[in-house]
């Protein structure tokens, strides 16, 4: 997963990541191919601004008790990221 998204958008300066031990040992793997090593931050609750960037999802599909259609989820969520 590293690899695809550092090849998509190009190498991070550090990285943040919650105390999985997984993406640890991931990460660590993808550095130990490179000469400059990204800083990998661990912490429970630096990444909740991230997480609570969906809750406006949550809060609007809830009402409608999920998509109906995938043409219904298409044009909602194309208004949500605009």
């Amino acid at each position: 997963f590293f690899e695809k998204a550092i090849a998509h958008n190009g190498t991070p300066e550090t990285v943040t990541i919650d105390k999985s031990g997984s993406n640890l040992a991931a990460l660590d793997a993808v550095n130990a191919d490179r000469e400059t090593p990204i800083k990998v931050r661990q912490s429970k609750y630096l990444n909740n601004i991230i997480e609570q960037d969906h809750r406006a999802i949550k809060r609007r599909t809830r009402q409608m008790l999920g998509f109906k259609k995938f043409r219904c989820a298409r044009i909602l969520l194309g208004g949500i990221e605009v």
